[in-house]
């Protein structure tokens, strides 16, 4: 049987403002690199079972 999840916590004070900078401070990756991973994503789909990865 899984375990429950746990709630998630409510950040305040100075782990509130780490996180809201974080979040700010985001950097996109290059689409070469995105390419890559959606490539190597195909790649495994083919390797596994029909519905293992997603509903298709």
């Amino acid at each position: 049987m899984a375990k429950p999840i746990k709630e998630t916590p409510i950040l305040y004070d100075e782990d509130a403002y780490r996180f809201e900078m974080a979040a700010r401070d985001v950097v996109p990756l290059p689409d070469e690199e995105v390419d890559q991973m959606w490539r190597d994503y195909e790649e495994v789909r083919k390797w596994c079972a029909p519905g293992v990865l997603c509903n298709c």
